[in-house]
């Protein structure tokens, strides 16, 4: 029997997938992941890679980060919505990031994001799925 969760982490995600092409920043986030009670976290740097990883295992959770080497991971995006999966948008580029009408309305996370803001970004979803 696994011993109950603290009623702070009772909504972290199992399994996060990180999509981002700089590895000093995907272990940054890799790591505050863990620290906040995630089990997985796995990390992609393309589209196609990405797309793989959730055909083989779809994740609770994923952070998306929008300009990827010479991609950018809208249709990871839209993958994601028609698998009903929560994610939410990295960028370092704010409001000047352009993002599609149908996604303008996601949560984004501007780099580099306060754990504070990464936290947040988790119990959003977590809200989401009760």
């Amino acid at each position: 029997m696994e011993p109950a969760l603290p009623d702070d982490l009772a909504g972290v995600p199992a399994d996060v997938l990180i999509v981002e092409d700089d590895p000093i920043i995907a272990i940054d986030f890799e790591d505050r992941l863990m620290g906040f009670g995630v089990k997985s976290v796995r990390t992609v740097a393309s589209v196609a890679q990405a797309l793989q990883a959730i055909a083989k295992r779809a994740p609770d959770f994923a952070l998306l980060d929008v300009e990827l080497v010479r991609e950018k991971s809208f249709a990871i995006a839209e993958r994601l919505v028609v698998l009903k999966i929560p994610f939410v948008f990295v960028t370092g580029y704010g409001a000047e990031a352009s993002i599609p009408p149908e996604f303008s309305k996601r949560a984004r996370l501007q780099k580099p994001c306060s754990s504070d803001a990464l936290e947040a970004a988790l119990q959003v979803r977590a809200a989401r799925s009760r």
